[in-house]
């Protein structure tokens, strides 16, 4: 039986024209948005959140020679303003990005993790001030990281305190895991066996084994083994060997890049793509805390030098697809690659339809909605490329399948986002398992979004969500009078008392 805390939401959505029980075809194409804005060559990271409380995602961008970029967005119109909210032009260039709530206060601050060659640097932390300006404090509270040659960062509540704590992945040293205390940051330490001495590039949090706290797989670099650190609280014990995930035959050129969790067979248990310089993985979760590796079964496991993924339903059926980027060289210069894999629900095809998503980006993707309309637009960067930038695909899905569109914003009883790796599972009105969506702890490339979930239904019908937070309690609650699922974001608090 799980030990973690539930809340159920009864959603009915009802619909006079849309009865049938049948499946809609789906037609759709993604047109790039405002690309004269977002050509600047060099884009590294991104990710995205809802800066200014306004209930639309902005985007924030790193670019090479060290600058923060984010736009605001203005009705589906985004406009750059990380000038006037004090974030950096240049500087120590900026790997990874991770939007999080550190100190409580409702607002999004932003971690970023600098690479500097050949010695390594530090990590910033921009707070944010109700969404007017944005003040550098890392020194202050303990997130400078020193000598960290940053990948992926990721807020979570790895103590199930109550507060985000920072997990900070380290390409060249020790990864870090910082606990949180009335917001500033202390090192657990090399006793509490989380700080990895591989070289890791990506970090994906979510519970393994179900019992109630969050665990991380770690993509190693350079031949070394991955990582699958299980969080006993007092301890973290290393169970990728026993489980099979520590890929240990690897050359120095192999390696764990990027990993991505979604659930892409809809049984409810979360599963983890992982992005390599080789083959890339699919292990299946098989819900007794073990997981069966099937990327070669399933076609997955191109392009090779795969650096970012994201799992998404861009066609609204219930499946979720798979958009993997990485990058190739020919005749020395580097030229992106990606697959976008389309789920069947019997398995993957790849997806030639969109040549505009797998040509143009070489690291970051992000699925998200941000002109909240019901499908799925996506962002992708080009680093290494001779074009270079961070595009934005508008979904253009057809009406009827936006409609079918369920987007979930997961907050803590205060109203602010701090429950990363909380899971949102859907039932359709027999109760049967629909589908499960975690909240981000991390993926696309060295980034962490703070957004909803989204999740598309095959068919219009009454469903129920289930969000499973991080404990050891159960509690529920119910939100009724739900007549319609597309657009905003539905937000579910956790509850502060056991009904």
């Amino acid at each position: 039986m799980l030990k973690n805390r539930y809340l159920l939401v009864s959603l009915w959505a009802f619909w006079s024209l849309l009865t049938s029980t049948h499946l809609y075809a789906v037609s759709t194409k993604f047109t790039s948005i405002q690309p004269e804005t977002f050509n600047t060559p060099g884009s590294l990271s991104n990710a995205w959140a809802d800066f200014d409380n306004d209930g639309d995602l902005d985007f924030l961008v790193s670019i090479k020679g060290g600058e923060l970029r984010l736009y605001q967005n203005n009705n589906g119109v985004f406009v750059n303003v990380s000038k006037q909210l004090g974030l950096p032009s240049t500087g120590d260039e900026i790997w990874g990005v991770a939007w999080g709530d550190f100190d409580n206060d409702g607002d999004l601050d932003i971690l970023g993790g600098s690479n500097v060659s050949p010695i390594p640097s530090r990590s910033y932390l921009y707070r944010n001030d109700e969404g007017k300006q944005f003040v550098e404090m890392a020194e202050s509270v303990g997130l400078a990281i020193l000598g960290r040659f940053s990948r992926q960062s990721s807020w979570i509540d790895y103590d199930n305190d109550g507060d985000s704590d920072l997990n900070a992945a380290n390409r060249t040293g020790r990864n870090q895991l910082l606990k949180n205390t009335d917001g500033t940051f202390k090192r657990l330490g090399i006793s509490s066996g989380v700080e990895d001495v591989k070289r890791t590039v990506g970090a994906c949090w979510f519970d393994i084994d179900n019992d109630g706290d969050l665990d991380v797989f770690l993509a190693n670099q350079a031949g070394d083994s991955d990582t699958l650190a299980r969080n006993d609280l007092t301890q973290f014990v290393d169970i990728a060997p026993e489980l099979g995930m520590d890929e240990t035959l690897r050359t120095v050129k192999e390696g764990g890049v990027g990993c991505a969790i979604g659930d892409y067979n809809n049984d409810g248990f979360l599963d983890l793509y992982v992005t390599t310089y080789g083959e890339n993985l699919l292990y299946k979760n098989t819900g007794d805390g073990r997981f069966e590796e099937v990327a070669q079964s399933l076609g997955l496991t191109l392009p090779d030098h795969a650096v970012g993924a994201a799992w998404g339903d861009y066609d609204n059926d219930g499946f979720l697809d798979l958009l993997a980027l990485g990058s190739k060289k020919v005749n020395g210069i580097s030229q992106p690659i990606g697959l976008l894999y389309k789920n069947t629900g019997k398995g993957f095809i790849v997806e030639q339809s969109y040549p505009e998503l797998t040509s143009k980006g070489d690291h970051g993707v992000e699925w998200i909605d941000y002109d909240n309309d019901g499908d799925l637009d996506v962002s992708i960067t080009d680093t290494f490329g001779s074009e270079g930038g961070h595009f934005v695909f508008k979904n253009e899905l057809d009406k009827a399948a936006r409609a079918r569109g369920v987007s979930v914003l997961v907050l803590d009883s205060e109203g602010n986002y701090t429950q990363q790796g909380a899971v949102v599972r859907f039932y359709d009105e027999q109760g049967g398992i629909l589908g499960s969506r975690i909240v981000p702890t991390g993926g696309g490339y060295n980034a962490q979004s703070a957004r909803p979930i989204y999740f598309g239904l095959a068919k219009l019908q009454p469903i129920t969500i289930e969000v499973t937070f991080m404990g050891t309690a159960k509690r529920s609650v119910k939100v009724k009078d739900i007549t319609t699922l597309a657009g905003n974001p539905i937000r579910v608090l956790r509850p502060t008392t056991t009904p």
